[in-house]
């Protein structure tokens, strides 16, 4: 008689793949994008495809050192998915070599050196993110002026080309801060948050009507990318609720103690990158914890740390520290988050049988 032995125990199939889940990451960041690009036109567009060229060029670069195969492990759309949300998070100004060295950072750094897909401790395009801002934190902090394309003050496709690869002439005249940058700047020259919102209202920051990047454009059209990724199942609700629910209450509570030093829970879902962040960064299945009460864990504590950095830390934004720092602390939640096995309690140890006898019931 044939036995054949199993090299592995049976798991759970699926029939969606990495390549489905990224297809519908790229589908829900869509819109947003494409308003992003609407905003700050040609050198936004430039940025765009500079940075997703060189993340899928370092992708085949690492792949081929390591001898594995380079068509298919493009074809996945991981590289191309990291290229994206990294431009997400830079100024849509930008010079080109940011987006060259992010999306080195992101693929080499951030995602290869640990093994390739799967394999990361952190989030790799947070992780670009961050090291860029520190490193380069003047080219990072030069937001450009709402321009809609087709306008008047619009850049041309040759200008556009100007700025991205030889930058601006007088970055003065067509920049300035983002309404976080703006508000935390006029608290230290103690202006109270009525004169500070003068220029801002609700409208504005939610529809996206402001300065900053591509996933600060508009709140409106990243939730609603969201909720394309609940309704796809791509990611539950546990990391984007308790990511949100945990800024908003504690914007909530310090508004309501002093209403002129601390930005109201609207202000704060509205602006920045925290809907980009709750919805398709901390999500990330490789560095975030398995487990439902992990995962609100780890986003109740990513909201309360984006909170703090942004109220009185020295950043106006916060979501990708807060990402990375929880990153670090998805092993130690999962270590003592665990799920029930099934035949043993929540310590592991087997559940006692009860025998039925014979004429018992």
């Amino acid at each position: 008689m044939l036995t054949i032995k199993p090299s592995s125990g049976p798991h759970t199939g699926s029939a969606i793949g990495v390549g489905s889940i990224m297809r519908q990451v790229i589908y829900a960041l869509l819109p947003a994008t494409a308003f992003g690009l609407y905003l700050f036109g040609w050198p936004a567009v430039n940025l765009l495809l500079v940075t997703l060229f060189a993340s899928l060029v370092f992708e085949a670069l690492c792949l081929k050192l390591a001898g594995r195969p380079v068509i298919s492990a493009l074809k996945d759309g991981s590289a191309l998915l990291t290229g994206w949300l990294l431009t997400m998070t830079l100024p849509p100004w930008a010079p080109w070599w940011i987006g060259v060295l992010g999306a080195g950072i992101a693929i080499v750094l951030g995602k290869q050196v640990y093994g390739g897909l799967g394999q990361n401790l952190f989030n790799p395009a947070m992780l670009a993110r961050v090291v860029l801002l520190i490193s380069f934190p003047l080219e990072m902090t030069t937001w450009a002026d709402v321009t809609p394309w087709l306008t008047e003050s619009a850049p041309g496709f040759y200008e556009g080309l100007t700025i991205t690869f030889t930058g601006l002439s007088n970055p003065d005249a067509v920049t300035g801060a983002t309404l976080l940058g703006h508000v935390k700047t006029e608290w230290l020259q103690k202006h109270p948050l009525s004169e500070s919102l003068s220029e801002y209202g609700v409208s504005t920051i939610w529809s996206g009507l402001t300065r900053g990047s591509l996933g600060e454009t508009s709140a409106l059209l990243l939730f609603a990318g969201g909720m394309w990724l609940l309704l796809k199942k791509i990611i539950t609700w546990t990391i984007p609720v308790s990511m949100l629910a945990s800024v908003a209450a504690i914007a909530g509570l310090f508004h309501f103690l002093d209403p002129e030093r601390y930005l109201s829970p609207v202000m704060h879902l509205g602006s920045g990158a925290l809907m980009c962040a709750a919805f398709f960064i901390a999500t990330d299945y490789v560095t975030s914890p398995n487990t439902p009460l992990g995962q609100m864990i780890f986003g109740s504590l990513c909201g309360l740390l984006i909170y703090m950095i942004r109220t009185w830390g020295g950043y106006p934004e916060g979501a990708g520290f807060a990402i990375l720092l929880m990153n670090s602390l998805t092993p130690l939640i999962d270590h003592y988050v665990r799920p029930r096995i099934q035949g043993r309690d929540r310590r592991g140890r087997p559940l006692e049988e009860k025998v039925v006898m014979k004429g018992e019931r």
